[in-house]
């Protein structure tokens, strides 16, 4: 698998690669993402851990079970735009800002995506726990340049009960994505009041 393409990874994924003709028209079940991902990153001899946790729902609550700082756990957040869907991924610790990240997509205006129309997009994981890889589901991905400041980064597996932790860069040369400043920035004391 060495090399390929983010579209060869994406049949791959689907189960339409060389020597498998048993494409699974549902996605795979989400107790097979995790092993999916292993593949992909063994296959391109990317270094990875996988950290099994207590079940969570919230990005803080991630950050808080595994010990990592918020800076350094990945977010995903689907948006929804005129035409398609696309995958913003950010520190746990922060917000997405729609208006930035409609300028950064080229849009007059974005949406966030309904819990339903997240389950149609990724059926092989547990709602809210979908993995930064969006090439894998047709998705463009944005990454906010704020989630670039650490060497490592963790994301949900497609569960609430595993992340992977794996290095930036690694993570950068799968994925590919366009990363820019979309985050809600904070305000900071100037003055004395």
């Amino acid at each position: 698998m060495k090399g390929k393409t983010i579209g060869g990874i994406k049949k791959w994924w689907e189960g339409d690669d060389k020597g498998d003709k048993k494409k699974n028209r549902e996605g795979p079940v989400p107790a097979q993402i995790l092993d999916r991902l292993k593949s992909l990153f063994e296959g391109e001899k990317i270094p990875y851990r996988v950290i099994s946790h207590a079940e969570v729902y919230t990005s803080s609550e991630l950050a808080q079970s595994i010990h990592a700082p918020g800076r350094k756990v990945a977010k995903v957040v689907i948006v929804r735009t005129d035409s398609h869907y696309a995958m913003a991924v950010l520190p746990s610790h922060k917000h997405l800002d729609l208006n930035r990240f409609a300028a950064v997509v080229g849009m007059d205006r974005v949406t966030l995506a309904t819990e339903t129309e997240i389950g149609g997009l990724f059926p092989d994981c547990d709602p809210g726990a979908m993995p930064p890889f969006g090439g894998l589901y047709g998705l463009s991905v944005y990454v906010d340049e704020s989630l670039a400041r650490g060497p490592v980064i963790f994301f949900q597996a497609g569960s609430h009960r595993h992340v992977i932790e794996m290095r930036y860069q690694d993570f950068i040369s799968l994925v590919r994505p366009t990363v820019d400043r979309f985050v809600v920035e904070t305000f900071r004391k100037v003055s004395g009041f």
